[in-house]
């Protein structure tokens, strides 16, 4: 029998392996932890790990870019690129990266970096669609890129440097120079 992604055991078990995860991850450096130990702190079986997940890469990924997903809001996509909708996204980021710098071990660095970047991009992308009605889409998906690296840069910065500024603050500095 196959499962719908919708049917309620399948997300449940999905959800119990992500949690088992995150708990283990805020215990152990990611490259330890192992499918065994995800398994064991689960209460599942290999077998049913492989339903869900290609290798403990794909399973941080969707972990996430799960947990980002719900930080960034989905309704900002259906908005536009303006002055409120950045301050938001640069809270969601730089929330979101305190929680986990906070819960988890070394080890994520790059992997964090790459879906936070991927996940602002398309919401960058939907944005300027939404404002800019052209046929110029990879100038708006270029557009995108840059946007969501340096919003993400901007965080990595803020979390370096210059914590003693409220992050709303801190980005609101440089907002009139992105938005002209």
């Amino acid at each position: 029998m196959t499962e719908s992604k919708t049917d309620p055991r399948y997300l449940r078990t999905r959800k119990l392996i992500m949690d088992s995860f995150i708990e283990l991850s805020s215990r152990k450096d990611f490259k330890d932890i192992t499918i065994k130990d995800i398994t064991a702190e689960a209460t599942i079986n290999r077998a049913t790990f492989y339903y869900h997940f290609e290798d403990k890469y794909d399973l941080l990924e969707n972990a996430l870019s799960e947990v980002l997903l719900i930080n960034l809001k989905s309704e900002m996509v259906e908005s536009e690129l303006n002055e409120e909708n950045i301050v938001s996204m640069f809270l969601a980021v730089t929330n979101f990266q305190k929680s986990l710098s906070n819960r988890c071990h070394r080890g994520y660095e790059e992997t964090i970096g790459v879906i936070i970047k991927e996940q602002l991009e398309v919401i960058f992308y939907k944005m300027l669609l939404k404002q800019h009605h052209s046929d110029q889409n990879e100038a708006l998906r270029i557009t995108a890129v840059i946007l969501s690296s340096g919003l993400y840069g901007a965080s990595q910065d803020w979390l370096r440097n210059s914590s003693d500024i409220a992050p709303e603050d801190y980005i609101r500095m440089a907002i009139p120079y992105i938005l002209q």
